[in-house]
């Protein structure tokens, strides 16, 4: 009877030590994959209590949860010539088992790799303004170009990939600086142009009001003397009516325009020939005798003229002779 306890106790315990080795547990995360001596088992074990096989039996869990994988920074030369280094990083997930585990071993490794040839290979067919201003479309290109090796043979799906810093050397950020600062200040002009060109559209619709209203202008006057005088200034400043300007204006145009009808209208006067003034006789030229004084032409000739003898003088010399 106590040998018969004895192998009662010992069957029991083997099917117990049976049993903890048929029992698996599998998480929510996870599915399981049975292989029987190495032979694949067709059904995937889901979450929860299974049992298999304590002999012959082994089950692989794989999770199916969406991992992140880092891809070290990769010097790469872009379309344009420009060298740079990029890292990214990529999320997948494991959407087939028996491929994951059949077709490719260490699939995060093999994943890794992969992202880093097609970062390499994207990049160099992107320009530099491309890879900078349009991230999201060298992220789709690239997750397009690492779903093909990925997702079929190997039953991984990339859901995203990510770049996540642009490393440019020293001189291209300098470039790059330059050209950003030249890109604001032309900015700057045209938004300064447009302002002016807008103030002077309301300005121009301002002055066509205050045309059609000759009230405005008087009301902007006094407007414009009340903000003047409300600064408490020891001088009043009144500005000048611009139509005071252009009445004066119109009037000196009128007057001009009469003028000038006047003098094209007007008879010709008949010219008048005015005789040339009477010329100066000629100096004679004054001459000097050796211990005289300077006499002039003129001088002697009527010196000799008042000494030359008249009729009286010949008649009162002839009665002397005859006497």
């Amino acid at each position: 009877m106590g040998v018969l306890i004895t192998v009662l106790v010992v069957f029991a315990a083997a099917g117990l030590v049976l049993l903890a080795m048929s029992l698996r547990s599998v998480q929510q995360y996870e599915k399981g994959v049975v292989f029987r001596f190495g032979r694949l088992l067709p059904d995937i074990r889901g979450p929860g209590l299974r049992v298999i096989r304590p002999i012959g039996d082994r089950m692989q869990k794989v999770s199916v949860q969406t991992e992140v994988l880092g891809i070290p920074p990769q010097g790469s030369i872009t379309a344009d010539n420009v060298t740079l280094t990029v890292d990214a990083v990529v999320y997948f997930r494991v959407i087939d088992p028996v491929k994951a585990l059949v077709n490719v071993r260490d699939y995060p490794s093999a994943v890794s790799q992969i992202a880093q040839t097609s970062l390499r290979a994207v990049i160099g067919r992107a320009d530099l303004d491309t890879l900078l201003s349009d991230r999201d479309h060298i992220n789709a290109e690239l997750k397009k170009v690492m779903d093909a090796p990925t997702e079929g043979p190997w039953g991984l799906r990339i859901e995203r990939v990510e770049i996540k810093d642009i490393a440019l050397p020293e001189s291209m950020m300098r470039s790059m600086s330059k050209q950003a600062e030249a890109e604001r200040e032309r900015r700057a002009r045209v938004i300064a142009a447009d302002g002016e060109f807008q103030a002077s559209q309301r300005l121009s619709d301002a002055a066509a009001t205050m045309a059609d209203t000759p009230g405005a202008l008087q009301l902007r006057l006094l407007q414009t003397v009340v903000d003047v005088s409300a600064e408490k200034n020891s001088t009043l400043v009144m500005p000048f009516p611009v139509e005071m300007l252009r009445f004066f204006e119109h009037g000196s145009r009128g007057t001009d325009e009469e003028s000038a009808h006047r003098s094209t209208t007007r008879p010709a006067l008949p010219e008048l020939t005015v005789p040339a003034p009477p010329t100066a006789p000629p100096t004679a030229p004054r001459f000097t005798l050796r211990g005289e004084q300077t006499v002039g032409r003129a001088e002697v000739a009527r010196e000799r003229r008042d000494n030359w003898p008249t009729p009286a003088d010949s008649d009162s010399d002839s009665s002397h002779a005859l006497s």
